[in-house]
């Protein structure tokens, strides 16, 4: 079956979210290990807020991690599914 006709499914859609979804809360938590790890361990939470979320840091860090789920999410599950 190609791409498109999978695509074209339901069952493709709703595997893309199941991935995407946990793959979205796994890469929130390993980014934000990566850019705050001292902070985090620390439990200094306002550092980890200004480093990753204020002055408009927020969109690009969720926008960043959305577009990277959706991309693996339908990649996984074009793979997989049958």
């Amino acid at each position: 079956m190609t791409f498109f006709k999978k695509a074209g499914t339901i069952r493709f859609w709703g595997k893309v979210l199941q991935v995407t979804t946990v793959f979205f809360f796994i890469l929130v938590i390993l980014s934000l290990l990566f850019h705050s790890y001292s902070a985090l361990f620390k439990l200094d939470w306002q550092a980890v807020a200004d480093k990753n979320f204020t002055g408009g840091k927020w969109i690009w860090f969720f926008f960043t991690n959305i577009v990277v789920s959706l991309v693996y999410g339908i990649w996984v599950t074009a793979r997989n599914l049958r």
